[in-house]
């Protein structure tokens, strides 16, 4: 199907370009950025990226939601290429309805990662708070991603539980599969 490119003028120029790893850096050319950005009108946020922190994608996600909250923005979510981990944690900030990719572009979804050693040392009682902090950071983990789980297949075609099955195996969407199932509204 051979598409209009004056469909959505406005992903031509995006007004915020975020490309690399999401960590400190991307938030910090985030919100400089997004300070630069017109203080009206609708709003396009760029990413590529293969992933990164899930927290620096919540921040910056937390601050699309209030910006559009607040002031009734509309902003709009336009992936490049890859959207990995990270990155679809921050596209879940967005309705599906305010989200893009560019054609052959992949979406990957996993579950949170965690790489910890615990050494045990000292009383014995000591040892069970050591362990058992472990265990809520874990717990704690899980209930952070089922909501952002919840955030990236609301309003689409695809289920928690699908996500949920195929999270653990990095899942992998073909921009097209997306559109087709909803996650997003287009490919460009």
């Amino acid at each position: 199907m051979k598409q209009d490119p004056n469909r959505y003028p406005l992903l031509a120029a995006p007004h915020i370009r975020l490309s690399g790893p999401v960590d400190e850096a991307m938030y910090a050319s985030f919100r400089d950025q997004l300070v630069a950005a017109p203080a009206d009108g609708t709003l396009v946020v760029a990413i590529t990226t293969l992933g990164g922190d899930p927290e620096i994608a919540r921040a910056m996600g937390t601050d699309i939601r209030m910006l559009r909250d607040f002031h009734g923005r509309e902003i709009l979510f336009f992936g490049k290429v890859a959207v990995y981990s990270a990155g679809a944690t921050f596209m879940s900030y967005f309705p599906v309805e305010h989200r893009f990719l560019t054609r052959r572009t992949r979406l990957m979804l996993h579950e949170r990662q965690l790489t910890k050693t615990i050494n045990l040392s000292g009383p014995l009682r000591s040892c069970i708070a050591q362990l058992k902090a472990t265990l809520h950071e874990i717990e704690h983990s899980i209930m952070i991603e089922e909501e952002g789980f919840h955030d990236i297949v609301n309003g689409s075609q695809v289920s928690f539980d699908e996500l949920h099955e195929k999270a653990p195996a990095n899942w992998y969407i073909e921009a097209e599969e997306a559109r087709d199932r909803g996650l997003v509204l287009d490919v460009i």
